[in-house]
């Protein structure tokens, strides 16, 4: 061999192999500079409109936060409505401008506390809720005509959002005055998050008399918050999220139609939630796109004629699957800047997760350093100065162009299998997340993609951290609660109420006004939802 030959042998044999081009989590290339050719021949202004204008990509308000920051809502609930009320209390005298409940397994799931299924749940992922007598103590000296309520309720959504109501009726609030919102959005249950119990088409007949009944009743109410988080925690990337969580809204939306419903009448009342993950100009960049889609979809395809109508508002959370239990303290770091590209999306309210989530319910120290998070962001940063400050960025312009045509596809390719819920038949959904999360995963363990604490920067001991206990005297307390109210309460009102049910379930009929009824009889979470099983069915775990 020559000399030179030998010479650029040696030469290849020590050069590293070059790095991939970096990506965003989505795994869109990420181009080392960016520049006026990446915008080239788009008329951004025509494309994304200025803060407050149609298609809204630059926010829903002309004014940004100027005015008013977003509504600060940190999710609680743990052990009983009266700890849960507590909890509320300490919040809103910080600062929190909004609350958020968060409900333990039995009451997600349509059970009471003394089901043989609840065992051992009771009152430890969130509030115990049986009944209109828990809600009475969860919001005991809270004025619902003063606070706007956000629940976190998919399968018994529309029984808890009849306990909203009853108690309003009890203080006196006309149901015009009540706001907040359920989530009700059941479609995601069946993609990612498996809470659901009757199927889907039954399902959706619930999800829509809800919708139907507030836009008539109840019309400064969320009746329904179409949630991406969900999604995207389960193991969906950002466009996955965005297109799934965009593609359950257009079926909401077909659905509410075809029942006869003006889109002008109900759009003003469809809110969105979103997660907001680790890579932060690719988030921003999703709620921008989202609010883009969302309104060309409202105009063009729904013909929507009121500005309102366009509009997507948003609740964001900070990732929660991005946590971890190694080192929780880091977690401070991820919240803070996940929630930094939250306001720079434009966010309409916000939720931080407090550093301890990883290893348990938040204390009362983490939950208000995640409520300070927030506050510091909205008061010292300088970020609210302005509407959209990134926006005309090269790179986020280019990055939210991108984000929408993918998800524009993905949405697309839902419509051509005829909806949302032929999609689920078709495991679509399942396959579609479980290969991302799995080529997450892939990444994790190779080192391409990095975790502080977790697979770079390790340490040998973590300093442990106080966490918040439950403990099991919180489900007997819960139980005896729920065995007296059954012994108090006139018991053939309660019956009676529930057969109305079962009958009106039947019909086409709208059941709310029937399942207020039930709860004002003080029947039960798990009464309610049996009574609707009797009639809907259940509807067997997805396998495929």
């Amino acid at each position: 061999m020559k000399i030179a030959e030998k010479k650029a042998s040696f030469v290849k044999q020590q050069t590293p192999e070059a790095p991939r081009p970096p990506e965003t989590l989505s795994g869109i290339p990420v181009d080392l500079t960016y520049g006026p050719e990446s915008l080239a021949g788009r008329d951004l202004l025509a494309e994304t409109g200025r803060p407050g204008q149609y298609p809204f990509t630059r926010g829903l308000k002309g004014s940004g936060y100027r005015v008013n920051h977003w509504t600060m809502r940190q999710f609680a609930g743990h052990k009983t409505a009266k700890d849960t009320n507590e909890r509320f209390k300490y919040l809103l005298s910080h600062g929190e401008t909004g609350l958020s409940t968060a409900f333990d397994l039995p009451t997600l799931m349509g059970l009471d506390s003394d089901d043989p299924r609840s065992a051992g749940e009771v009152g430890r992922e969130g509030v115990a809720i049986d009944s209109l007598a828990d809600f009475e103590a969860l919001f005991s000296g809270i004025d619902l005509a003063k606070v706007s309520t956000s629940m976190t309720i998919n399968l018994p959504a529309p029984a808890m959002l009849a306990m909203y109501l009853a108690l309003a009726k009890k203080q006196g609030v006309p149901f015009k005055r009540v706001r907040g919102t359920c989530q009700t959005d059941i479609l995601k249950e069946y993609i990612a998050q498996n809470e659901y119990l009757y199927p889907p088409e039954p399902s959706l007949r619930l999800v829509l008399d809800v919708i139907e009944y507030c836009v008539k009743e109840v019309p400064r109410f969320y009746p329904i918050s179409i949630s991406g988080y969900h999604i995207r925690e389960a193991g969906a990337d950002a466009v996955q999220e965005l297109a799934f969580t965009l593609a359950d809204g257009r079926e909401y939306a077909e659905r509410l139609v075809k029942r006869g419903l003006d889109v002008d009448d109900f759009a003003p009342q469809l809110s969105f939630f979103f997660d907001v993950h680790n890579s932060f100009f690719e988030e921003i960049a999703k709620l921008r796109a989202a609010r883009q889609i969302w309104a060309k979809l409202m105009k063009e395809t729904f013909g929507a004629k009121r500005e309102i109508s366009w509009m997507l508002p948003m609740h964001c959370q900070t990732a929660g699957v991005s946590l971890t239990a190694q080192q929780p303290l880091n977690n401070l770091a991820r919240v803070s800047y996940q929630a930094l590209a939250a306001v720079l999306g434009g966010t309409q309210s916000l939720h931080t997760n407090s550093y301890d989530e990883a290893l348990a319910l938040p204390s009362d120290e983490a939950v208000m350093l995640a409520l300070r998070t927030q506050q510091i962001i909205a008061c010292e940063s300088g970020v609210t100065d302005t509407p959209d400050p990134f926006g005309g960025s090269y790179y986020l312009e280019s990055l939210t162009a991108e984000v929408a045509k993918r998800a524009t596809a993905i949405m697309d390719r839902i419509k051509e299998m005829g909806g949302v819920v032929p999609a689920l038949e078709q495991g679509f959904f399942h396959r579609e997340i479980a290969e991302t999360a799995y080529r997450h995963e892939q990444a994790l363990h190779a080192g391409r993609r990095k975790i502080v604490g977790v697979n770079v920067n390790r340490a040998k001991d973590d300093k442990a951290v106080p966490i918040l206990k439950i403990h099991g005297s919180v489900e007997q307390k819960q139980i005896r609660a729920l065995k007296k109210l059954r012994k108090d309460r006139d018991d053939a009102k309660t019956k009676a109420a529930l057969a109305r049910l079962a009958d009106c379930a039947r019909t086409p009929t709208n059941v709310m006004p029937v399942i207020l009824e039930c709860v004002e009889a003080y029947a039960t979470i798990g009464e309610i939802t049996a009574s609707l099983k009797g009639v809907f069915g259940e509807y067997p775990a997805f396998s495929g």
